[in-house]
Parts: structure tokens; sequence; C-alpha cells
């Protein structure tokens, strides 16, 4: 009997990794105030919580201004609505991310153009950007991707050469910095989740941040059925909604903030420790360093499956390094016009003339079927010999590539499944 776990033999790891999300007494203390004031809601804009957490997460991240919101994907739709996009209006989404990402431009009338990813990063290719810009586009919303950055002085300089939008979509970055620039500060506006697998996290949630004022009270109004915002320099009278977030949830976000510190250097640490393990590992890839980021932030770990030879399935692989106790998925994301959650046509979205179906991004497919392993963030925030049984798991499962070769392809079972099908299969699963 082989060794694998997958196969019939004992897994590397039986011990459970740290559980998410984290919180502490005074988080309790806070929601009891909350409780007990009677003042539940988000309203008046900014409410208690809410403007105290917003201000902070700002100044984190060397924004002026930061505004909360319901959750990351109406962050991103006012974020649109306040940079000007409209009906029709054109805006360029990697191809290789979270289909709200895109979903969040058709909500806000726009029409979303996919564009390629960087085979190291996996965030928004400057040049595939570049030949997807058309007359109509006014926009480009790059996503900084599990634990990189995208190129954001390219991105820049190609938003400013065609006077496009940049809009950072920055649900992975909490904290982060690139070139000294926090997450969410370096383009016109930016847009974090705080679901819950989030680096921090209120259940649901979301927050835009900016430095212009202008698109600051758009986003007040936006966010609080059209009404005026507290400065109204600008007078903007916008079609508003209740996009707002609860007292209740900000409450939460507060004491997420008073551990991150904590928490990010022993993610920066013991993603280090384990990127150097699976250097010497035969047939996986750790991504390259990105020399830009000055401030880690690792929403998930990921590596590349590259063995020698393709008989087994990245699919497969990772159902085996999972069988091991190490939590893992492949299909984490694919890439959004191929999504079965992508349910975009012209019957249902106006906007569009035709669908997607003549698309292709190959770094964005080989990284969603072949290649890329994803790790839960929470992986990362125990000690040393967790991450030493990730790697052993990894070099257990390589080792064993042979019996992998001889196995029956089914035993991939969820790992293969839909992601429209899977969280039927996994209802105890937060990330």
């Amino acid at each position: 009997m082989s060794e694998l776990a997958i196969v019939g033999g004992s897994p590397l790891r039986t011990r459970p990794f740290p559980v998410w999300p984290r919180y502490l007494p005074a988080d309790a203390q806070r929601l009891q105030q909350v409780l007990e004031s009677r003042h539940w809601g988000g309203y008046p804009v900014p409410s208690r919580y809410c403007g105290e957490f917003a201000e902070r997460f700002a100044a984190l991240h060397g924004a002026k201004y930061g505004l909360c919101l319901a959750n990351g994907t109406i962050a991103i739709v006012a974020a649109l609505q306040a940079a000007g996009i409209t009906f029709g209006d054109e805006v360029i989404v990697p191809a290789y991310t979270w289909d709200g990402t895109a979903t969040a431009v058709l909500f806000a009338g726009g029409v979303p153009v996919f564009a390629d990813v960087d085979p190291d990063t996996y965030c928004l290719d400057a040049e595939s950007a570049r030949k997807a810009i058309t007359p109509r586009t006014k926009a480009i919303l790059p996503v900084h991707l599990a634990m990189r950055f995208a190129d954001m002085d390219a991105l820049s300089a190609l938003a400013q050469e065609h006077g496009l939008k940049l809009i950072e979509d920055c649900a992975h970055a909490h904290g982060g910095q690139y070139k000294g620039q926090g997450a969410g500060s370096i383009g016109d506006l930016g847009c974090f989740s705080f679901q819950e697998s989030k680096l921090m996290t209120s259940g649901e949630g979301g927050i835009v941040l900016t430095s212009d004022l202008k698109y600051f009270e758009h986003l007040q109004s936006q966010v609080n059925c059209g009404r005026a915002s507290r400065t109204d320099q600008f007078q903007q009278r916008v079609l508003g909604a209740n996009y707002r977030m609860t007292e209740l949830q900000a409450a939460l976000l507060i004491g997420q903030l008073d551990m991150w510190p904590e928490l990010v250097a022993k993610r920066s640490s013991n993603a280090a420790r384990l990127s150097q393990a699976l250097g010497s590992i035969q047939g996986v890839r750790p991504l390259p360093p990105q020399p830009g980021i000055t401030r880690d932030t690792i929403y998930n770990y990921v590596f590349q499956y590259r063995p020698e030879r393709s008989t087994v399935a990245r699919d497969l692989f990772v159902a085996a390094l999972d069988a091991e106790g190490i939590p893992s998925d492949g299909r984490f994301y694919e890439p959004v016009y191929r999504s079965d959650l992508f349910y975009a046509t012209p019957e249902n979205c106006p906007q569009l003339k035709t669908d997607y179906s003549g698309v292709r991004c190959p770094v964005s497919e080989r990284a969603a079927y072949e290649e890329s392993v994803w790790l839960p963030q929470f992986l990362l925030i125990g000690d040393e010999k967790d991450v030493d049984d990730i790697a052993a798991a990894v070099e257990k499962v390589m080792r064993n590539f042979e019996t992998l070769e001889c196995a029956d392809p089914s035993l991939a079972g969820l790992k293969a499944m839909s992601r429209a099908e899977r969280p039927n299969k996994e209802r105890s699963k937060n990330y």
C-alpha cells in the first residue's frame, strides 16, 4: 500500500491549523456597547465605529479618505460610479480573478474587457491591458492577487497616457505596500473586502479609499441613498442606494486592525520560510519574489505545480495534498469568462453587444486549470512546525508521483468540481 493518504496511507498531518477568524475580548465589549446603544445600523454616514475604522484604515494605507460599505463587490460598484463609469463604458480587468471584479463592472453599467495576467504574479499584465484599450475604454481595474501586487508603475503610466481612471481591487491586500505606497492609495480609488476569509474581516463588508475629495463626496452620497455628503463642496447629486455598513460590523473591524501588526509579521515570516522549503522540491515552484513589495500582504500563499511529466492533473495533486492534512485548492479562481458563476450575456446585461465565447487568456487558463495551488492564509499564522508540515506534505506527494500516475483521476473529487456546485458539498468552510 502506498504511503499517500489519498490512496489509503496515513496522512502526514492530523493536527488542525489555527482557526480563522480571530477575535479579541475587546471585540465582545464593543459589540455589547453597540447592542446597548440601540444604534446598530450605518446611518448617519459615517456612524461612530464606521468612521473610526475608516479613518484608521485609510491612514494605514496612506490615503486621505475611507468609506465603509456593505461588501467588497459593492465597494467596486461605488468606486466605478464615483469615477464616472456609465452605461457601455469599457473597463479592463484581469481574466484571473474573483468573478465579482467583473460583475461589479456590469452592475455599474460598464463592460468588463478581459486582459491576461503576468505568469510570475498572476496580476494584470500591463502589455495585455494595453492591447485591450479601445476608444470606449474608461478605466483599468487591476487586482492585487493572493500575495503579489499588480505592476502599478506600468499601469499608472498606461492610465495616464490614455486618460483612464485607475481603480485598485485590493480584496487580498489589506495593509500591503508597493514601493512604499499602501494598497488602494496608488490609483484614483482602492476597494477592499471584509468577507470572512479576508485578512481583516467583519463577516461581510467593504471599504473604498481615495485621496480625492470629489470622489469621496460622491461615494458618501452614493452609499447613503443620495443624501448630500458631510462637506458637500462639489454639491454632487446622485441616484444613490443603501450600501451602508452596520455598526456591528465596524465594531468587529476595530479589533481586526488591532491584531493586524502581529498577524502580518507572522504571515510574512512563515511565507518566506515556506518559499525557501518549496524551492528545493522538484516539480513545484514558489512565486518569484517581487522587489516592489515593501510590506507583505498574503491572503493566500500561492505556488505553482510544474511536474516534469504532465501525467497527473493539478486537481489530483491538490486533492492528494489535502488528504495529507493541508487545506489547499487549485480551482480557487477560473478565468472569469469561463467561470460558471459569470452569467453575463447580452440578454441579461444590455450593455453587452456580444458574448465572451471568443476570449482567450492563456496564462490565466494555465493558472486556473493546470498550475496554481492556493493555501489559505490561516496556515501561516501558527508556528514554524505548521510551515514545515506544509513543505513536508508537498515533498511527500511529489516523492510518490508515480503512485498518483496510477491512481484513479476521479480521486480529485471536489477539487475538480464546478465552483458553482462545490459550496453545497463544503458548507463547513468559510474560505
